[in-house]
């Protein structure tokens, strides 16, 4: 009896260590619920100023990809502001400058898209505690061919340098921005008409993206810094300054041409962002093989639930569409050298199942 009792505490002991080393988003700074309990709040506010001004329509204010207000002449305008996130300390790891202005423009584009808009404009907002031209002129590099590849004019901007607020030494920064979109207002898609028997096709992501950095740093620079060459990789820092994918260009021809009921940027919180589209049932059980970087994450004990709540697993836009549209979607991707596959189907039960297990 005393054996098999201190057998049990070993065992007890290691299941609470295992526990206890497990890393989570909240436990790297990231309470998910929290935000959203934020956000709720937030919106009660929001919503206090949508009376503000006779004759102006809100279409959609809060909660989706875009805010969206009906203008003259049957068009919508449509707005979405967006950072860069931690990533930003990553370029400043590597000092390497010269990518992250591409995600702030994808972070923007891609989620204005969501709902049928094509971008027009686009103004950016960089904050450092010094000044450094050499720097600035990398960012805004890295915004311009954002832009190019996005269709979209950089119209402005604005750069403040803020020296008690950003404090550490080096150069340190943030970088944001917002665009505008405009559509006719008969070619909304908000996810209305999202139906079961609907398919769910997926544009492969570039990596991480721009989302889960917290997590990923904390797993990943425990063990490895960004100057290490890891098998399947690369150099570490490298892979994680991977820029966005701008899946504008191919997602406005699918808006053309074919049947679409959903649209759905994968970033933070990863596919539980199909639930801004409809309280339906999302069922991803054809999903690629999970990519190196989130492999090597999940190796420095994240577990799978949360890598596949937090990350893009290699898909980074989802179009929800009738099966027949399927093949002409996957062909639109592909001309625009984006690979895409169907990986899931809409089911009767309101969630998000990916491989069997509900993660929403």
């Amino acid at each position: 009896m005393k054996i098999c009792f201190h057998f049990n505490q070993i065992l007890l002991l290691k299941t609470r260590t295992h526990q206890t080393m497990a890393l989570t988003y909240k436990s790297a700074g990231v309470d998910i619920a929290k935000i959203k309990q934020s956000q709720h709040e937030i919106e009660q506010i929001i919503k206090a100023t949508h009376t503000m001004k006779k004759g102006l329509k809100i279409v959609q204010g809060f909660g989706h990809y875009a805010g969206i207000i009906e203008i003259p002449n049957g068009m919508l305008l449509a707005t979405h502001t967006d950072g860069v996130g931690t990533k930003v300390l990553i370029a400043n790891m590597m000092k390497k400058y010269d990518t992250v202005g591409i995600d702030c423009v994808a972070m923007n584009v891609n989620d204005v898209i969501c709902i049928g808009a094509t971008p027009v404009s686009f103004v950016d907002y960089i904050a450092a505690n010094k000044n450094n031209q050499k720097i600035f002129k990398k960012i805004v590099e890295g915004l311009a061919k954002g832009s190019q590849k996005a269709g979209v004019p950089i119209v402005g901007g604005e750069t403040a340098i803020m020296p008690d607020l950003l404090v550490g030494k080096g150069f340190l920064f943030d970088l944001a921005g917002t665009v505008v979109g405009l559509l006719p207002k008969h070619k909304i898609i908000l996810g209305k008409n999202i139906a079961k028997g609907n398919v769910i096709v997926g544009a492969k992501s570039t990596g991480l993206h721009s989302n889960g950095y917290s997590l990923a740093r904390k797993a990943l620079f425990k063990k490895y810094s960004v100057e290490d060459r890891i098998k399947g990789i690369g150099i570490l820092g490298e892979a994680l300054l991977t820029p966005t994918e701008i899946y504008v260009k191919p997602v406005l021809e699918i808006i053309e041409k074919c049947k679409v009921t959903g649209l759905a940027h994968i970033t933070g919180g990863s596919f539980t962002k199909l639930l801004r589209l409809k309280k339906a049932g999302y069922e991803l059980d054809s999903l690629p093989r999970m990519p190196p970087i989130m492999e090597l994450i999940e190796q420095q004990g994240v577990n799978k639930e949360e890598i596949y709540k937090t990350f893009n697993m290699g898909i980074g836009f989802c179009v929800i569409a009738h099966k027949d549209e399927v093949s002409e979607i996957k062909s639109i991707f592909k001309k625009h050298k984006i690979s895409a596959q169907e990986v899931g189907k809409i089911t009767g039960k309101a969630g998000v199942i990916v491989n069997s297990k509900k993660i929403a």
